[in-house]
């Protein structure tokens, strides 16, 4: 592989509760999946956020999650498809609308979280969303996880696709990732986080956590915005994959 994304979770601050470094991060991703404040972040905290990536280049992406502020979008929920369609629909348009404010364009769309997981091995649920994006705007390229159900499903409704890898998270040897609930779950050392995106990179394989490598085929690589240390680990795959030869640019051209 000789060019790849690079993406964070971002736009997810409030006073009282800020969880990451969305400037810092901007100068260094070249996609930025930005809250569309169901689980996180705030109007006025969103459009700075839009604001910073329109001044870096960055992609704008729309994050929608669960209407689940409290939990931060990371509670399993069982939602009927149409109030999940139409949830995802105005999230869309909401962040859609604040992008165009500020001189930007969303470009593709990455669920956050819980969502996110669910409609990894929910078809159901995974439908509902892609019928959202397809009636808001079928342009949007779909951004999820390399080997889940909601890309087929996506592909299959006609929208373009992509497939990320998780930097900052454990796999199980299925290629899902593993729950947040579990020891070793969430990773932090930013050498340990480069190298494995190396090997990516370079191998297509990442190392599950039982210690057997994952075929995984990603044009995306995501560290969440709001883990901790996360803009040197960021950093630290950028300069690594770079000094490699791997270029860092946008998935979406």
């Amino acid at each position: 592989m000789t060019a790849i994304d690079l993406n964070s979770d971002l736009g997810e601050n409030v006073p009282d509760r800020v969880v990451g470094d969305d400037e810092s991060m901007l100068t260094i991703v070249t996609s930025a999946n930005v809250s569309c404040g169901y689980h996180a972040g705030s109007p006025e905290g969103i459009r700075a956020t839009l604001t910073a990536a329109v001044a870096n280049g960055v992609t704008i992406g729309a994050h929608p999650g669960y209407r689940d502020y409290e939990n931060f979008g990371r509670r399993p929920m069982e939602v009927g498809s149409a109030t999940l369609q139409a949830e995802v629909e105005y999230q869309l348009g909401a962040l859609a609308g604040l992008a165009s404010a500020v001189g930007g364009r969303v470009r593709y769309v990455k669920p956050h979280g819980a969502l996110y997981n669910t409609i990894a091995r929910d078809e159901r649920q995974a439908k509902a969303v892609v019928a959202a994006i397809k009636a808001f705007d079928a342009t949007l390229v779909m951004l999820g996880l390399a080997g889940g159900v909601a890309l087929d499903v996506a592909r299959a409704a006609g929208l373009e696709v992509a497939a990320e890898a998780f930097a900052d998270r454990a796999y199980a040897p299925d290629g899902q990732l593993v729950s947040r609930t579990q020891p070793g779950a969430v990773l932090h050392d930013p050498a340990v986080v480069a190298e494995r995106m190396l090997r990516l990179a370079h191998e297509g394989v990442v190392r599950a956590i039982d210690g057997t490598d994952v075929a995984l085929s990603a044009q995306s690589i995501c560290v969440h915005g709001d883990s901790p240390g996360s803009v040197a680990m960021a950093g630290e795959i950028r300069r690594l994959l770079e000094d490699a030869g791997v270029r860092i640019t946008p998935f979406v051209r």
